[in-house]
């Protein structure tokens, strides 16, 4: 991989409740290729697929209810933060929840299977368009121990969630052990960087991958750390 083009996705337009996003991505001035990877925000997945709850506009402590009941455990309370471990086995604020960039009065919640979800619009491309492309679902997450937000990989379909160099060999022919790279999670970064938080672009196409990181079967669960693996929980 000598070099990579990202493409912002303009034109989706504001999704609603049962749109099909593969047909609003083609509708669009998207111009996919085969071995493109297609990265489009959980908030529209959300949003296409209903996960849209009503909150009370006027407090802004009504979404923690939710917050609850999408954790299948709390890891740590301070003040009005919750981390919290999703049924998904993500490790995240508020177990996923967000308020941003919809309507006053509503919250998101994360896409029940966000590999589901990516593997449908990815069927839908190849179904209407031809094209053979891999789909990340990204969303935005804090990271412990840094300030500041980016985006990850929480669904993926069609590209490997983790590439595995354990074997291979360092430029000084030292042998690997125990790099993986979390691929989907760098694809969904690089597509944050033209779609950005407050643009209005919930999609972008990144090109230029390496051929063998597409792959028909993929989840992203590859990514979570077992617990026993895990030395800070």
């Amino acid at each position: 991989m000598s070099a990579l083009e990202i493409f912002a996705v303009n034109g989706i337009g504001e999704v609603r409740p049962g749109d099909d996003l593969a047909s609003l991505i083609l509708d669009s001035d998207a111009d996919l290729a085969d071995r493109d990877c297609l990265v489009i925000t959980q908030k529209v997945v959300s949003k296409a697929e209903n996960r849209i709850v009503e909150v009370d506009p006027d407090d802004p402590l009504s979404h923690k209810p939710l917050v609850e009941r999408e954790s299948v455990r709390v890891l740590r309370r301070r003040g009005d933060l919750i981390i919290s471990e999703t049924s998904h086995g993500f490790v995240c604020a508020n177990a996923g929840i967000d308020l941003s960039n919809v309507e006053r009065g509503q919250a998101a919640l994360l896409p029940i299977d966000s590999d589901r979800s990516a593997r449908g619009i990815r069927d839908r491309l190849k179904a209407r368009a031809g094209v053979d492309v891999g789909v990340v679902v990204s969303d935005t997450f804090g990271r412990p121990w840094r300030r500041g937000v980016t985006d990850i990989a929480i669904g993926c379909a069609g590209i490997a969630a983790i590439v595995d160099l354990r074997g291979s060999t360092d430029t000084f022919g030292r042998e690997l052990k125990v790099t993986e790279v979390a691929a989907v999670d760098e694809i969904a970064a690089a597509a944050d960087l033209v779609m950005g938080k407050a643009q209005g672009i919930p999609a972008a196409i990144v090109r230029g991958l390496r051929e063998e990181w597409f792959r028909p079967s993929c989840v992203v669960g590859e990514i979570v750390r077992p617990p026993a693996e895990d030395l800070f929980r």
